[in-house]
């Protein structure tokens, strides 16, 4: 009786989807019945249960290391993957202390196997400029003056094994909160900025977040930059053929980019406009019901020369801007915006274009700059390249400052937390540690580089 019924179930799939469908739906059903069986979900938990932390057994140690000589920095990270937007910007606060004369150690988070030397190959490919030593967050984090946690996970990673007398900072580069649904992840992730750590904000969107959502005052706040040494807009020879189609960056598994809008907002726009070329960069996608170029994972200058080849990109994002609006501007190629309150706090640049994020919109807007003129493309590139972000050495700058005023000698007459006696008597003495790291070392840093704080 089993069979039959199976059988007919069998037959009614098939007339109703066909047998290409029918056979998705059943392999699909067939996987997440395994998963289950063998509990794959655990599998892509972040963290080893021993290293989950809470914010009433975290913060700083009873004293900062200091002194007038190289700090010796940890900065714990999961390891990268060829391209990672996350771990290049890291990797230039690394980079900018290792220029001050600062010994730095890049410190892997693996939940599997804990041998980084099948990580550096990936590293010094990437990151060839980055020279610091690849050790394992689980070894001895005890000889460090200062440590920082990149992301959710390694603040956990931080707080759990740094027992020694580092300093702990957190650079955050989006609220990871939003990477969930409403749940453990949820919390465990939020739970992170109240962990007493000094917190530094890239961005004003991080800054709104952590404020707003979690109650927290980041002690810095920094501006994005972009890499204005790759992306910039190419000189074009006399004859050259005319800037063509639009770009779009795939990652079809972080939901927060967006991708199944943008395939479907890309379909769409093909319908519009059937003689623009789409080229796709990252991921290699399938299955589109428009002709794509997939061009894979580029080098940057090659990824530059693409840029400067089209007319505009879609850039996508339901959290923190990307990197990618930056350097489409940077190279002369309108981003495209999925219309987002978040995304336009460190965005707003006259280049780019905003719509609602919906197919019909965001394929309408792309259509609307790729219909223009040739003429009025070539000089809109050169002003939308003016409109790019600077680059990225007043935020090194102002992270290396900030991280080494809180380790300079303290002068006589001063406590540990930065305060001098005399100061503790003023208004405002008895705010909390939070606040007072704001006010004394980052308003020093921040009056040296007063335009760039996103007042």
């Amino acid at each position: 009786m089993d069979v039959f019924n199976t059988s007919r179930a069998i037959v009614s799939k098939l007339t109703e989807y066909g047998p290409a469908e029918t056979l998705r739906r059943g392999t699909k059903k067939l996987a997440q019945r395994g998963g289950a069986a063998m509990n794959w979900d655990e599998l892509d938990f972040p963290l080893r249960d021993e290293d989950i932390a809470s914010p009433g057994t975290a913060g700083q140690p009873e004293e900062t290391p200091r002194h007038s000589g190289p700090l010796t920095i940890g900065w714990v990270c999961s390891p990268p993957a060829a391209g990672s937007g996350g771990h290049t910007t890291l990797f230039r606060m690394v980079e900018a202390m290792e220029e001050r004369g600062h010994e730095c150690v890049v410190l892997l988070d693996d939940r599997g196997p804990d041998d980084t030397a099948r990580h550096e190959p990936v590293v010094r490919r990437g990151w060839p400029g980055m020279k610091a030593r690849i050790a394992s967050a689980t070894g001895d984090l005890a000889n460090f003056d200062a440590i920082v946690a990149s992301a959710w996970a390694s603040a956990h990673v931080v707080a759990s094994r740094s027992t020694g007398a580092a300093r702990r900072y957190y650079f955050i580069q989006d609220y990871e909160p939003y990477f969930y649904p409403r749940g453990y992840l949820y919390s465990l992730a939020e739970s992170t900025y109240r962990f007493g750590f000094d917190n530094i904000a890239l961005g004003e969107m991080v800054a709104h977040e952590l404020r707003t959502q979690s109650g927290v005052e980041p002690e810095f706040v920094v501006p994005f930059g972009c890499d204005r040494d790759v992306y910039r807009l190419l000189p074009r020879p006399e004859g050259a053929p005319a800037r063509t189609g639009v770009v779009y960056y795939a990652k079809q598994s972080v939901d927060r980019r967006g991708y199944a809008l943008a395939k479907a907002s890309l379909e769409r726009f093909h319908d519009l406009c059937p003689d623009q070329p789409i080229h796709v960069i990252g991921d290699e996608v399938r299955g589109w019901r428009a002709p794509i170029v997939n061009h894979g994972s580029m080098r940057p200058a090659d990824l530059n020369a693409l840029y400067n080849e089209t007319i505009a990109g879609l850039a996508m994002s339901f959290t923190n801007v990307s990197l990618v609006p930056g350097e489409l501007l940077a190279a002369g190629s309108v981003p495209v915006l999925n219309e987002s309150a978040d995304a336009r706090r460190d965005m707003e640049a006259a280049g780019a274009v905003w719509a609602e994020p919906t197919p019909e919109a965001l394929a309408r807007a792309l259509a609307d700059v790729v219909s223009a003129p040739p003429a009025e493309i070539a000089r809109r590139a050169v002003k939308t390249s003016l409109s790019a972000p600077g680059g990225w050495g007043r935020t090194q700058a102002m992270v290396a400052e900030f991280i080494e005023g809180r380790h300079r000698p303290l002068a006589t007459g001063s406590t540990d937390d930065g305060w001098s006696t005399a100061e503790r008597g003023r208004p405002g003495a008895d705010m909390s540690h939070e606040r007072r790291g704001h006010t004394a070392a980052a308003q020093g840093v921040a009056a040296r580089y007063p335009t760039q704080l996103g007042e």
